[in-house]
């Protein structure tokens, strides 16, 4: 049996990646586009999109009320992802959220609305397999080399920083690392923001330029040595295989996950 599925910003590079790989998938189907603009239109009328006679909407709700849908993918930006999550378990339809950005308190929030509608729902900072994987490495070696710093590495066009795998990678850490203060007790900034963001003693540094797509390494400093967990991607292929598995995780789930190492074997 298919799986009906609505994407969220087709015409974004994530978005589009995303309507290629469920396009080819084929037990997946393809019911219908959320998308700022192109109101009634159909895909086959935007510019490198597949010929699809898949309609468009603006609207969320209108969209969620017309079209028999099972999941609903969402590639855009957290102000709107989360109204489009919300407003999608009401109308039972599992989301697959890559939306980065979302407070702990807009999580928890998704995470009620998916228990009181015994509905699924996934949220993942990161698709990507690789990079789950260095983020469970990294939290391993917390607990031996508890002094770290991360890097994360994006696109210019990319609206926040730190990145949720960023964010995601340090809360990972806190699980297995005791708390602590790290460099100089004395160490001033010349330059404000020249240490980073901090969280619990873990600085995060964010940079942003044209050519990158989405990289990250976490560094760990012990007496005598250095350790380097780190993941690139070069496309946003990488991302796929996480978002197709947790289209058809999602299908059996009743609560929201958040990260896709919750749902990997």
């Amino acid at each position: 049996m298919s799986i009906n599925i609505i994407i969220a910003g087709p015409r974004g590079k994530m978005g589009s990646e995303a309507v290629q790989m469920v396009n080819n998938e084929q037990s997946f189907d393809l019911v219908a586009c959320l998308d700022r603009k192109n109101n009634g239109k159909i895909m086959k009328d935007l510019d490198g999109l597949p010929d699809l006679d898949v309609p468009i909407y603006e609207d969320p709700e209108q969209c969620f009320q017309e079209v028999d849908a099972d999941v609903f993918i969402d590639l855009t930006v957290a102000e709107a992802g989360f109204e489009h999550t919300k407003l999608a378990l009401l109308y039972n339809i599992r989301p697959v959220v890559g939306t980065s950005g979302f407070t702990s308190d807009q999580i928890n929030a998704l995470a009620d609305t998916a228990i009181t509608n015994n509905i699924g729902c996934i949220i993942a900072p990161n698709f990507a397999v690789g990079a789950v994987l260095m983020m469970q490495f990294a939290k391993t070696a917390a607990k031996y080399l508890p002094d770290v710093e991360i890097i994360e590495k994006h696109h210019d066009q990319k609206l926040d920083a730190p990145s949720g795998s960023a964010v995601k990678t340090a809360d990972l850490i806190r699980e297995t690392r005791e708390s602590k203060r790290q460099g100089h007790p004395d160490e001033k900034e010349t330059l404000k923001g020249a240490r980073g963001a901090e969280t619990d003693g873990i600085r995060i540094h964010s940079v942003r330029l044209p050519g990158l797509v989405a990289h990250q390494e976490v560094l760990f400093g012990g007496p005598g040595q250095t350790l380097t967990v780190k993941h690139d991607s070069y496309n946003r292929g990488s991302f796929m295989d996480g978002i197709k598995l947790s289209v058809i995780k999602v299908m059996q789930l009743k609560r929201l996950v958040y990260g896709l190492e919750n749902i990997l074997e």
